[in-house]
């Protein structure tokens, strides 16, 4: 946004610190009580709140204990352990079938383009309490209900439309000549795709997989219809851990995961700037 010019009204100079201040009140709002559990998770006793000697800064007042608590504990990463068992196996999942689904959308030859667009990235939209009972009454039907795989089926079906929306919006920007070049020449469509397509979709179709694995790593509700003992997930034991024995160790579990989750939105952007760049757009 361009500096203020000396000209500017009375009105126009209110507006434009005005403006400011809102989206910096906007973003307190938003980030200040994520950052204010970081502090918290040194805490040296077994609180929720800062105590006179974090206050002060006292050095005994902080410790690591949560977090050395985190990787000792059998509970913890037993837990952890399922997370990552989980998420990258319903990231795989919804990077396949999203990535297919959007070169399948983009196509302009696709007949009921809007409602099949609707059907697919449903599960952002209907609420996750609604899709989860759903899932729980087919899946129980089926088997699946209280197994690994049902819970990463369930994962995938979650993160399949953040796949397709980022994978769709890279595709807006593909030289279709590229593929029919490529036909030209002989290659057949398998070819075609892993040779001429994914390299310069590549960006989006990374995107969508993080977001999708975010997705599946952070998700509670799923896995609390679905899962059982031996799928308890990070998410399932800090829920656990508020209801029952308030640990403050769920701090410190929450730092790594906004930690982790700050490293991935770098990545998105680094990706993001890269794709822009694939397509000949400048980065803004």
């Amino acid at each position: 946004m361009s500096a203020l010019p000396p000209y500017a009204s009375t009105g126009q100079r209110a507006w434009y610190y005005g403006f400011r201040v809102i989206c910096a009140a906007i973003l307190f709002f938003l980030i200040f009580p994520i950052l204010v559990i970081i502090p918290l998770s040194f805490n040296a006793l077994p609180y929720f709140t800062f105590t006179p000697g974090m206050l002060a800064f006292e050095a005994d007042a902080y410790s690591t204990e949560h977090y050395v608590d985190f990787f000792t504990n059998s509970d913890w990463q037993l837990a952890l352990a399922n997370s990552f068992k989980i998420a990258p196996a319903a990231t795989l999942l919804s990077v396949s079938l999203g990535t297919l689904a959007a070169i399948g959308l983009s196509s302009g030859k696709m007949p009921f383009k809007g409602a099949v667009m609707a059907i697919l990235i449903s599960p952002m939209i209907v609420p996750l309490i609604i899709s989860a009972a759903g899932m729980y009454f087919f899946y129980s039907r089926v088997g699946l209900a209280g197994t690994y795989w049902g819970v990463v089926l369930a994962h995938a079906a979650l993160g399949t439309p953040f796949v397709i929306i980022t994978v769709t919006a890279t595709l807006v920007g593909f030289d279709r000549s590229l593929t029919r070049a490529a036909a030209n020449m002989g290659a057949d469509p398998v070819t075609t795709f892993f040779k001429v397509q994914m390299p310069l979709i590549l960006p989006g179709v990374i995107s969508g997989g993080l977001f999708a694995f975010i997705t599946s790593f952070d998700e509670v509700v799923v896995v609390l219809f679905l899962g059982s003992a031996a799928e308890k997930t990070l998410p399932w034991q800090m829920f656990t851990g508020l209801r029952e024995q308030i640990s403050p160790t769920i701090l410190a579990v929450a730092t790594i995961l906004v930690s982790i989750s700050i490293l991935l939105l770098l990545t998105l952007e680094i990706l993001r700037r890269r794709s822009e760049r694939l397509r000949g757009m400048s980065p803004g």
